[in-house]
C-alpha cells in the first residue's frame, strides 16, 4: 500500500492562548511553556462535514483520482454532532461517492489504524483505491471553564488516498485498557426503564501525568519495535512523523531515542492536538514544503485514549 495524495481542511478562526485567557485562568506563557502550543484552529461558522469534505477533495485532486474510482471510504472520528448516520456516510454524500464507507474511533491513533485496515483490504485484492478521512472537533468535548484540557486541542480534518504499492513496510497497533486516564463520557437519552445510577457524565477528563508517561513509553517502544521488525537501524530513518499532542511529549520521545531535531518535525505550536488528523496534516505540510522525497524512510507513531497506540514504517514512493 502507498499514499498517493493528501489533503487538509482547517477552520478559518485562529485562536491564540491570549484569546483563551479571556475565558479561563491561563496565559500565553503558562500554556506555551507547558505544551509548546501558541495557537490552534477552532470551528466557528463551518461544520466538521465541511472540513472533512474539503480535505477529501484536496487529497483526491493531488492523487489525480476521480471520486468514482474510490472503492472504500474510511472515516476516523472521535465525536461529532451525528451519532448516526456515520460521519463518513455524510461526507460520502457530499463527495458524490457511491463506495461503501464506515467510521472508526481509535482516538489519536485513528489515522494509522485506518492505514492498517486499508492495507489489509488492498493486500487481499478486494479494493484498489481507498480514501481515508480524519475529521476531528475536540473543542466540543472539553470543558471551556477549565484550562486543563481546552488549551490543548484544535479542530481540523485531513485526508489521504491510498492504493496498491510497496510504501508501507510494517505496522504495529496496540491497546492497553486504561479508560480512567483519558475519557469523555456523554449522557444518553432518558429511558423510563433504566434503574442503574448513571451519574458521572463529564467533558473530557485527563490525568496529564499518566498520559505523558504512557505516551512517551508506548511511542518509544512502538518505534523501536517497528524499526527492528523492518530490518532498519534508527539512523536509517529520514523522518519521524509523530502525533502532535504536546511539544514536551514529542521532545521527550526524541530524547529517549537520541534523534536529531531535524528528523522530528512538529507543527503543534500552530495547530494544537487535532487527534487523528494530526499526522496527515503534518505529512501534508512536509510534502508541500519538499521535505519528503522519493525513497525517504519514514516512521509514524501515534497514541491516544484507550490507551491505544500505533506505529509504522514507510518508504516514500
Amino acid at each position: 500500500m502507498k499514499i498517493i495524495g493528501t489533503g487538509v481542511g482547517l477552520p478559518r478562526l485562529r485562536v491564540t492562548n491570549d484569546m483563551i485567557a479571556k475565558y479561563v485562568d491561563t496565559s500565553d506563557e503558562w500554556v506555551s511553556s507547558r505544551t509548546g502550543i501558541r495557537e490552534r484552529r477552532i470551528i466557528s461558522d463551518e461544520t466538521l462535514i465541511d472540513l472533512g469534505t474539503q480535505a477529501a477533495k484536496e487529497a483526491l485532486a493531488k492523487a489525480s483520482v476521480d471520486i468514482a474510482d474510490i472503492d472504500l471510504l474510511i472515516c476516523s472520528n472521535v465525536a461529532n454532532s451525528y451519532v448516526t448516520p456515520s460521519l463518513g456516510c455524510i461526507i460520502q454524500g457530499k463527495l458524490g461517492a457511491s463506495c461503501p464507507c464506515f467510521d472508526i474511533n481509535n482516538a489519536c491513533a485513528g489515522f494509522l489504524t485506518a492505514m492498517d485496515i486499508a492495507d489489509g483490504y488492498i493486500s487481499s485484492g478486494k479494493y484498489k483505491n481507498i480514501l481515508i478521512v480524519c475529521a476531528e472537533e475536540p473543542s466540543r468535548i472539553v470543558d471551556w471553564t477549565s484550562r486543563e484540557a481546552c488549551i490543548l486541542f484544535g479542530d481540523a480534518a485531513s485526508a489521504a488516498v491510498v492504493t496498491v504499492g510497496e510504501g508501507l513496510q510494517k505496522m504495529r497497533i496496540s491497546t492497553k485498557s486504561m479508560p480512567d486516564v483519558l475519557y469523555y463520557k456523554r449522557k444518553l437519552e432518558y429511558n423510563p426503564f433504566v434503574t442503574k445510577n448513571e451519574e458521572g457524565f463529564k467533558p473530557l477528563q485527563m490525568n496529564g501525568r499518566e498520559v505523558f508517561k504512557m505516551a512517551v513509553s508506548a511511542s518509544v517502544a512502538d518505534i523501536k519495535k517497528v524499526v527492528e521488525d523492518t530490518g532498519w537501524k534508527m539512523e536509517d530513518v529520514d523522518m519521524f512523523v509523530l502525533h502532535q499532542a504536546n511539544l514536551r511529549i514529542i521532545e521527550s520521545i526524541r530524547q529517549h531515542l537520541d534523534l536529531p531535531e531535524e528528523k522530528v518535525p512538529h507543527n503543534v505550536e500552530r495547530s494544537g492536538n487535532t487527534s487523528s488528523a494530526c499526522i496527515p496534516i503534518l505529512l501534508n505540510e512536509l510534502l508541500e514544503e519538499g521535505k519528503i522525497k522519493k525513497g525517504d524512510k519514514i516512521v509514524f507513531s501515534a497514541f491516544g485514549a484507550g490507551f491505544s497506540t500505533a506505529a509504522g514504517t514507510y518508504i516514500w514512493e
